[in-house]
């Protein structure tokens, strides 16, 4: 009967989900032709200009999606889904609109390219007012999704109870998508009854053995189940299906990266850092000036890093703390005195990192890859875990799985273990993903957070702030 009234549940669920997916996409779809067609008649009726730009809207947007992701409600807090959306509808407007002023050019509209011309007032009022609407569709969104769904009933099976704490809150964060009702070890008796009593299992750190003896009874059982990734899981998730005669494989390739994909992603780095110093330079200068303008001090800070094989070379930055003797021994803190005013908001917005594509036209580091961490570090990594000199197997980067998923102070274990999916799972195609994706790390206020201080004097502590919130 339960099991009904959740199958009824689902489906009832899934509808509202689909109903506000097609008008959000309607509605962003309706300001950006409303607006546009106001000074272009040619799109209020049939014409090879209304289908092109139709055409080219809907292909961006999909496109966009498959980057940032979309109407991501039920699974995503409500403020990194109106960001992600943000930056993609942006882009999407950017380009169509683009593409509608090049249709433009003809003996009846314009003679030239105009990207500033008339419209362009309709392509400023268009982006605000989506904006608007995309904080209200995905709120009330996810106000109607946790309405419908209840948080789901969750227990957590530990290697070790002293994870207990840290795990859940993480989880914690998500409250309105699982409450966590129950907490045990592999070992624990009547194990099988107490997950029967929950919906969602998660398996932290757990030995190999007992994990598959876990997931046997949650298969059974019919339980969602999310494993902590280990490092075999990873090593294994690109690996390939392949049948020998009539046994089943999985074929692992050490070889990520071949010689066509290091000349594209060389040529890529080499044409995008040069871009970005040329257009930026104007920026940088101020940058250089603000610093020195606050404290009297050198604007560029250097620093020996370590990127593929193990070799060592000197990171370029903008300079975010106060000069003295050991200013830069040990990892940024929250609300580390260290910081200069100007520093604070370079690392918010990132613009502290700008000297490195100095770093990337050299050839020291790429534009995507595993962040350069400081030779300390790397050395107090390798001694309690040896394997952290796998994120070595390619070259240093400006951003990544770990920039974008993680956090400043996420744990070493965690920075791996992301660090180690892109590299399993390289492709050009998911370079240029990660790039769109950078974007979103300035909208999140966490992604700059600083270590707790036994963090950065490598006692691996927990996090000083904890932050509990629901879900939306």
């Amino acid at each position: 009967m339960q099991r009904w009234l959740r199958s009824i549940r689902n489906h009832r669920g899934d509808l509202v989900v689909g109903l506000l997916k097609t008008v959000t996409y309607f509605g962003l779809f309706a300001i950006f032709f409303w607006l546009m067609s106001i000074n272009n008649f040619q799109l209020k009726g049939p014409s090879r200009t209304l289908a092109t730009t139709v055409i080219t809207w809907c292909a961006m947007t999909i496109g966009m999606h498959g980057i940032y992701g979309g109407y991501d409600i039920g699974r995503k807090k409500s403020k990194p889904i109106i960001a992600n959306m943000t930056l993609a509808v942006g882009i999407t407007d950017m380009v169509t609109y683009l593409q509608l002023q090049i249709m433009n050019v003809n003996a009846n509209k314009n003679a030239t390219l105009e990207f500033f011309g008339q419209d362009f007032p309709y392509l400023v009022a268009v982006y605000p007012l989506q904006i608007l609407f995309l904080v209200f569709i995905v709120r009330y969104g996810n106000h109607r999704f946790f309405s419908i769904y209840p948080p789901k009933r969750c227990i957590l099976i530990l290697g070790d109870m002293d994870d207990k704490e840290r795990i859940i809150d993480k989880l914690n964060h998500f409250r309105l998508q699982w409450k966590v009702m129950d907490a045990a070890t592999w070992e624990a008796p009547n194990l099988k009854q107490r997950i029967e009593a929950a919906e969602v299992v998660f398996i932290a750190t757990v030995p190999e053995k007992e994990a598959m003896h876990l997931l046997q009874i949650c298969y059974d059982l019919h339980r969602d189940v999310l494993c902590k990734a280990q490092l075999q899981d990873i090593m294994l998730s690109s690996a390939q299906q392949v049948v020998i005669d009539d046994a089943p494989f999985l074929e692992m390739d050490y070889h990520k990266m071949t010689l066509f994909q290091r000349i594209v992603k060389r040529i890529t780095d080499v044409v995008l850092s040069s871009l970005v110093l040329v257009l930026f330079s104007p920026l940088m200068l101020l940058i250089s000036l603000a610093i020195w303008y606050e404290d009297r001090g050198p604007a560029i800070f250097r620093q020996p890093r370590m990127t593929i094989g193990g070799r060592n070379f000197i990171i370029y930055k903008f300079r975010t703390m106060y000069v003295h003797h050991d200013a830069f021994e040990v990892s940024a803190t929250e609300d580390d005195p260290r910081i200069t005013k100007v520093g604070r908001f370079l690392r918010r917005t990132r613009l502290d990192e700008l000297p490195q594509f100095y770093n990337i036209l050299k050839g020291d580091m790429t534009l995507v890859g595993p962040r350069p961490e400081m030779l300390d570090n790397v050395e107090k990594y390798k001694s309690g875990m040896p394997t952290f000199v796998y994120r070595e197997k390619v070259k240093a980067g400006l951003t990544g799985y770990a920039q974008i998923e993680g956090k400043y102070n996420t744990s070493p274990e965690d920075k791996l273990m992301l660090d180690l999916l892109y590299i399993e799972n390289f492709s050009l195609i998911n370079d240029v993903r990660l790039l769109f994706r950078t974007l979103t790390v300035i909208f999140r206020a966490d992604s700059t957070e600083g270590f707790h201080r036994n963090q950065a004097e490598g006692t691996g502590g927990k996090k000083g702030k904890k932050r509990r919130r629901g879900h939306a």
